[in-house]
Order: C-alpha cells, then sequence, then structure tokens
C-alpha cells in the first residue's frame, strides 16, 4: 500500500504573523489588559502587569549592557519570574538558553561555557553552582538572583531590584528578522554530551500558533504546567498560553495533591503532563473521585504512553487522553491527535500532523527510500518549526537536516490515514538474529498486567541471537514471579519479540521529561555480565 496523503482535512494550512517571538504577547496585553495571565502560589499576575514587568527586565538588561545575540541562560524552577525573563530576553533581541534545575556543577560549567552566556538568571538556591563554576566561564559577566530569599551581592544583582528601577516602556528595534536566533535549549542527552538546539523567532511562532490550533484553544481555557519550562515542552505550553490569552496556572513541579486541588479550585480545562504523571495519577485509589468536570483533556507527550495506562485513566475519570509527538528540534510539536472529534481520537498512536507539517517513514539504512503504509522506518517531518541545526556541530546538523526534511532518529509507522505509531528510538531498537524489535511494544503488553506499575525493556547482549529482549519491571505485587509475568506474556507477540528475562527493581531511570534512560540500564546489564 503507497504512502498515505497529507490529512488537509483535518489540519488546514494556516497565516503565520511574520513578528518576532516577544510580540506574541502583545495580543492579551491590548486585549485582555486586566485578565489574569499567571497563578502561581500567591502571586496573580494579569497580562497588563506582565506586559510592564517584560519591558522592565528588558530595558534593565540592556542598560545593564546586555543587546541582539548575547546569551542568558535561565537557570531556575517554574515560576513567574521565568515567564516574565523569557519574554523580555526576546524583546531584547537576546537569546535565552534554559539549564535544568538538577543540574551539578559539571553540568553547569559544560551549558555555560558552551553557549557562551554573559549572563544568567538563577534562582537563590542555585546560586552556590554557578559561583563554583564562575572561574570556568570568564565570558559570565552578569547574575541575577531570583526566589525566596533573593539576596543582592558583589557578585550578583536581584531581579527585583532591576524591574523596579527599570521602565515599563517597550523597548524598540531590537529583532529585525524571523530568522533571528530566539532560544538555545539542549537536547536531552541520552547518548553522549547535550547538543544545543538552535531555535528562531519565527521558528517558535509557527510552533505556537500550530500547537494552540492543534488543541483547539481559546480563550476561555486555562491550563495547568508543571512540566518545567526549561524543556522544549513546557516553553512551548508558556508561549502558547502567553498568545492564546489564557490563565497559566504555574506549578514549581508536580505534586499530586496540589496538582488535584488546583484542577478543582481553578477550574482547569487542560492538564499537560508525561507518562510518569499519567501512571501515578492512574494508580491512585481515589482519583475517579476528584471532579473533573472542568477537564477537557489530558496532553501527554515527551515519550510514548502505554495505551493500555491511557485506557486505564480514561475509565477512572472519564477525561481523554490525547496523544501528542514532538522533538527540541521541532520547536517541539509535529503531531496530535484530532481532539475536535472524539470518534478519530486514539491512544494507540501519536496522531496526525500539525498544521503545515509534512511526515514520511523512511528505510532506516539510508533514510531515502519511503516506505509505504504500516512499515516501520525512521520518522522524518518537514515544516516551518524546525530548527536552524545544531550549535557548532555542523557534522550533526548535516544528518539530521537534510533536503528541507528534519530526521528524527525515531522510529514509526503510518497507517492509511496518516496516523502516526511512535515505536522506539533509532539507537534503542533490539536486533535479535537480525530481526528488529522495539522496546516500547514489549512495555505497552507488560503495563496491560494488572500487577505491573512501570517497566522498561533493553536489549541484553547475547552470544548467538546478538541481543535478547530482557525487562526491569516495578510491580504492585510483591507475590509475583518473574516466571509468572514471562508465561503471561508468552505467546502474546511475535516468537522473535518474546521477553526472555525479567528483573525487578523498586523504579525506572527517566529524564525530567519521562523518557526512559535505557543507556543506564544498559550499563548496569553490562556490568552485571563482565562486559564493562
Amino acid at each position: 500500500m503507497p504512502a498515505p496523503s497529507q490529512p488537509e482535512l483535518y489540519r488546514p494550512k494556516l497565516a503565520y504573523p511574520d513578528i518576532p517571538y516577544g510580540a506574541m504577547l502583545d495580543r492579551p496585553a491590548q486585549l485582555y489588559p486586566e485578565r489574569e495571565a499567571i497563578v502561581f502560589k500567591d502571586v496573580n499576575l494579569t497580562f497588563r502587569e506582565l506586559d510592564g514587568l517584560v519591558n522592565a527586565f528588558a530595558n534593565a538588561l540592556r542598560d545593564v549592557g546586555l543587546g541582539r545575540g548575547d546569551r542568558v541562560c535561565l537557570f531556575m524552577t517554574n515560576r513567574p519570574e521565568y515567564v516574565v525573563a523569557f519574554f523580555a530576553i526576546a524583546r531584547l533581541g537576546a537569546v535565552s538558553s534554559p539549564m535544568n534545575p538538577s543540574y551539578k556543577e559539571r553540568e553547569v560549567a559544560y551549558q555555560l561555557a558552551d553557549a557562551q552566556a554573559v549572563a544568567v538568571v538563577v534562582q537563590q538556591d542555585l546560586l552556590p553552582l554557578v559561583r563554583a563554576v564562575r572561574g570556568e566561564v570568564p565570558r559570565l559577566k552578569h547574575i541575577v538572583v531570583v526566589g525566596p530569599g533573593a539576596t543582592a551581592a558583589s557578585d550578583v544583582v536581584r531581579f527585583a531590584d532591576l524591574t523596579a528601577a527599570a521602565p515599563a516602556t517597550a523597548p524598540s528595534g531590537t529583532v529585525r528578522s524571523g530568522d533571528e536566533l530566539l532560544v538555545l535549549p539542549y537536547s536531552s542527552g541520552t547518548t553522549g554530551l547535550p547538543k544545543g538546539v538552535l531555535l528562531s523567532h519565527g521558528v517558535f511562532v509557527a510552533n505556537n500558533i500550530q500547537f494552540l490550533s492543534s488543541i483547539r484553544a481559546t480563550d476561555a481555557d486555562r491550563f495547568l504546567i508543571f512540566l518545567p519550562f526549561y524543556h522544549i515542552y513546557g516553553l512551548m505550553l508558556m508561549g502558547g498560553a502567553v498568545h492564546a490569552g489564557v490563565r497559566m496556572v504555574v506549578m514549581e513541579r508536580f505534586d499530586m495533591a496540589e496538582t488535584l486541588r488546583l484542577i478543582v479550585e481553578q477550574r482547569i480545562t487542560i492538564v499537560f503532563a508525561v507518562p510518569p504523571v499519567l501512571l501515578a495519577m492512574a494508580s491512585r485509589p481515589d482519583i475517579g473521585k476528584v471532579d473533573w468536570s472542568s477537564v477537557k483533556m489530558f496532553m501527554v507527550g515527551a515519550a510514548p504512553t502505554p495505551p493500555e495506562l491511557a485506557r486505564r485513566f480514561k475509565q477512572l475519570t472519564g477525561v481523554n487522553v490525547v496523544q501528542g509527538y514532538g522533538l527540541t528540534e521541532a520547536g517541539p510539536i509535529t503531531h496530535l491527535n484530532p481532539v475536535h472529534d472524539d470518534s478519530r481520537l486514539t491512544i494507540d498512536t501519536a496522531g496526525l500532523p500539525c498544521n503545515d507539517t509534512e511526515q514520511k517513514i523512511v528505510d532506516i539504512e539510508t533514510g531515502e527510500r519511503e516506505l509505504p503504509v504500516g512499515e516501520v522506518g525512521e520518522v522524518i517531518v518537514r515544516g516551518p518549526q524546525l530548527m536552524l541545526g545544531y550549535w557548532n556541530a555542523p557534522d550533526a546538523t548535516a544528518a539530521a537536516l537534510r533536503d528541507g526534511w528534519l530526521y528524527t532518529g525515531d522510529i514509526g509507522r503510518l497507517d492509511a490515514e496518516g496516523f502516526l505509531t511512535i515505536t522506539d528510538r533509532k539507537k534503542e531498537m533490539i536486533k535479535y538474529k537480525g530481526f528488529g524489535i522495539a522496546p516500547a511494544e514489549i512495555e505497552a503488553l507488560l503495563f496491560e498486567h494488572p500487577a505491573v506499575a512501570d517497566c522498561a525493556v533493553i536489549g541484553k547482549p547475547d552470544d548467538e541471537a546478538g541481543e535478547v529482549p530482557k525487562a526491569f519491571v516495578v510491580s504492585k505485587d510483591k507475590t509475583l514471579t518473574a516466571e509468572a509475568l514471562l508465561q503471561w506474556a508468552r505467546g502474546r507477540l511475535a516468537g522473535y519479540k518474546t521477553l526472555q528475562e525479567i528483573q525487578f527493581v523498586e523504579a525506572i531511570p527517566k529524564t525530567a521529561s519521562g523518557k526512559i534512560l535505557r543507556r543506564v540500564l544498559k550499563e548496569e546489564e553490562r556490568k552485571r555480565l563482565g562486559l564493562a
């Protein structure tokens, strides 16, 4: 069967305004100046107040010498200052580089140096890490501190002091082209050192609008955002919420009790999550007693969601789970299931391409041969949301961007209607006697067992087969044996995909966004076998 045609019926072409990213705040500030833009703990900011703070911080940064193209790292958890800083840096024409708050000294030094940061906005409790490595990053000239207990010193200035002293008038003439660099996020680095991803103003404007169109957002929506702003998923939610004029209810991090309280109190309409959050909620005994009446959907991304988990959550709460797909290199969203038609909503796929996004499945070996419906290969995409390339990595850029297409490194297949199913990462396929086995397929099977709370599958080295599938399982039933679970799984997938071994563990190692760190499991397995 040939490749499916593009689903224009579901995703019509969009018009993208020719504006810099900082202007995305202009619309709600003009239309809804007194509407709440951000709710965070006991802080409530209107769009008028947010706009004024953004301008003040942009002017303050300019007054200390920052300008177009300068790199500013953002090293903090979710908070209103993150939104203010990101938009202010954009309006100034400088470049944000988000940093993971869980970083240690070595990682902090690496990103500050690699991004060539001249300034960092850091929360007070993370300041010691920046101070510890400052001698290794001579380009770093300015440290701005935020958060509880923020204290000025000879080497740092308080965010609050800068904004209080600066005018709230808009800085002018700072960004001249949509091709100018806006943000330099770093890839998750599951293999090797993280790479900086070059994303322009035009890319982020386009992708925010693609996202809002795909979820059918209106200005009556209320977003609950606990996903981290330092992650590309969180940045997309932040920008989309601002541009759409919706109330953004922000949490510093996911907390089950607080999440459920805010959903009810704030009458949240859309919750954005990753699979571990969905798993935690579906495992909570009283989850069905929560008032879910305001919630239209849970949008889940950043890692594949086991279909059985999504079905279980829908049965318990009555709320649709809408799965999407994307990656940092695409700003990030490229696919989402249709949210307007329950009959086309599927929890077994990543959905259809977003507006103005094309897709293909190509052979894994060369990437040059397009595969027909149902065949598994590498997913490639094309659209207005693609990165400019990788920072200081021309070879990696040339490998990822070819003839206008982004080679995602993800493995998947298309059905006849163009719905995409992601099966695994290209580098994580298990090679069993020449057959490719997707670990996520076996994981999805294991999640169907009522005693499996979480799991991960890797290829275990094997002299005869090359690799055989091995599962690491977190069990809800301590009486469950490995042999019983192996017997249950046997025969439910093709013979060459048969699970060979199960090891029970207390937790599965994952990134903050929920991606399984198979690299960690593989390293531990090789050590156990004496191969490391």
